[in-house]
């Protein structure tokens, strides 16, 4: 493995190879930080330009894309309570809270930061355990695929705010836009009044309407709302004592991340809701309060949802199996090439993998300083207006969602969850519970039909190995213990 591993590292250090590393990073902030765009598009949209590329070339320009962008949501989330991908959408909940507090460059250095560390960490990870965690994903069947869904729905008891029932009715909310169009088994509409829901409500115009959009509306209502207070200092300063106590966060969301990325189909956004509800749940007396402006959000969201995009390239290399939508996008690159992933990859084309390895070492720190360089330009974003800075978010917006499928259903969508979010907002109930059930739900109910079909209607089958009682039971217990500790709370405070 060394030998190959150098054998890549000689390859990328090529002048041609770290141009394309380079101009991968810079397109994939600019990408990742554009609401409505994200890796997927961007890994997409730069595909036909490989034709005829090395590619090696190739492949190290799309993944330092792809790993950019992953991060590049972070710096909307943070500035303007608008994630550029869904993956960022727990990174806004404590991040745009320190910029109001006017610590918008101390967010973005520690979302930089801990997204470097946690790409870092977690290509270690890939480069040592690839093949072995590829192999143990291919054990999940429905039961299993059903039982990490319902681990991750539980975590609405940790994403509720102050309130766990508020949370709950966010959920069931959610759960109801989730069931939205064919149904996954038999096909028939459910709720789809127009062929245009057939395929449910499209993710990233909701998530532009329920964050960017209100929280426009929110600027347009009050202008001081979205003033922002910027202290920029020395971004270039680290100061060790702040991030101490981030480690331990840090590196959880990094194992997490990666773990949950392995999983097809798992990704980048269901890695940072668990990093951010596990770390909820795992803090004590956090002070300020997990939504309020609480690094250890941040740290929690960008150090997971960056090692799931290490964990989602091990199934593809490994088995050919895709992690996640971009590296589905990045298996059609690789076969443009001439080039099949999976097994044999590593035997007859040991460049492609080994040269991806050395990219990604290599990527992580010009990441780092690229990101950390542009914090003084980012941050000068919030100088603007709040008036004018809300038109400009709504119109990112609205061109964010009708450049996803080049029509206007999704523009419809993005405003009519815009307005939903502004009245939810209102009466303090909370977006993220929608965005996990929408995100989960899908997953729950077709595994977990599939799995009743596959045992003849038998729920035994979700308690037939070790793996999926394990999930199980972690599930029960991360959604029943918050709700006890809250009624006793309840029941002390009468």
């Amino acid at each position: 493995m060394v030998e190959h591993l150098l054998m890549g590292f000689s390859l990328v250090l090529n002048p041609t190879v770290l141009l394309a590393l380079a101009l991968g990073t810079i397109v994939g902030y600019i990408i990742g930080a554009i609401p409505g765009l994200g890796p997927s598009l961007g890994v997409a949209l730069l595909v036909p330009f490989t034709y005829g590329v090395d590619p090696v070339v190739a492949m190290v320009g799309l993944i330092g894309l792809y790993m950019a962008a992953e991060y590049g949501g972070a710096i909307s989330a943070v500035l303007l309570n608008t994630p550029g991908t869904a993956a960022a959408v727990a990174t806004a909940w404590d991040g745009y809270p320190m910029a109001r507090k006017g610590h918008a460059a101390f967010a973005l250095q520690i979302s930089i930061i801990a997204s470097g560390i946690g790409a870092f960490l977690s290509t270690l990870f890939l480069i040592t355990t690839a093949v072995p965690l590829s192999e143990f994903a291919l054990q999940f069947g429905a039961a299993e695929y059903c039982g990490l869904g319902l681990l991750g729905l539980s975590l609405v008891t940790s994403l509720g705010g102050g309130s766990i029932w508020r949370g709950m009715v966010s959920l069931f909310l959610g759960v109801f836009v989730a069931v939205i169009g064919l149904d996954p088994v038999n096909g028939t509409p459910r709720f789809a009044f127009t062929p245009d829901l057939f395929e449910g409500i499209p993710l990233v115009p909701m998530l532009l309407g329920l964050y960017a959009i209100s929280e426009s509306l929110y600027m347009l209502e009050d202008s001081a709302a979205g003033k922002l207070v910027v202290s920029i200092g020395n971004v270039w300063r680290v100061n060790l004592r702040r991030y101490r106590p981030l480690m331990p966060t840090i590196l959880r969301g990094s194992v997490i991340g990666y773990l949950i990325g392995v999983v097809p189909g798992a990704g980048a956004s269901i890695a940072s809701l668990v990093s951010y509800g596990f770390d909820r749940q795992v803090t004590k007396d956090a002070d300020p309060p997990f939504g309020e402006g609480n690094p250890r959000g941040v740290a929690a969201s960008e150090s997971s949802n960056n090692a799931a995009v290490s964990g989602a390239l091990a199934p593809l290399l490994a088995l050919g199996i895709p992690g996640s939508a971009t590296a589905a996008v990045l298996i059609g690159a690789l076969m443009i090439q001439g080039i099949q992933p999976g097994p044999l990859l590593f035997l007859y084309h040991p460049e492609i993998p080994y040269a991806i390895f050395a990219s990604l070492l290599l990527g992580v720190p010009l990441m780092v300083i690229v990101g950390l360089a542009g914090v003084r330009f980012w941050v000068k974003a919030v100088s603007v207006p709040p008036s004018s800075l809300a038109v400009i978010v709504i119109g990112i917006s609205i061109v964010g969602a009708y450049a996803s499928t080049n029509s206007m259903f999704p523009v419809y969508v993005s405003l009519a969850f815009g307005l939903l979010g502004y009245i939810l907002r209102k009466v303090d109930i909370p977006l993220a519970p929608i965005v996990l059930a929408l995100v989960l739900v899908p997953m729950v109910e077709s595994n977990f039909r599939r799995a009743l079909v596959v045992s003849d209607g038998s729920y035994a089958i979700f308690v037939h190995n070790a793996i999926s009682i394990a999930m199980l039971l972690v599930a029960a217990l991360s959604f029943l213990v918050p709700l006890i500790l809250q009624i006793r709370q309840s029941r002390k405070d009468a």
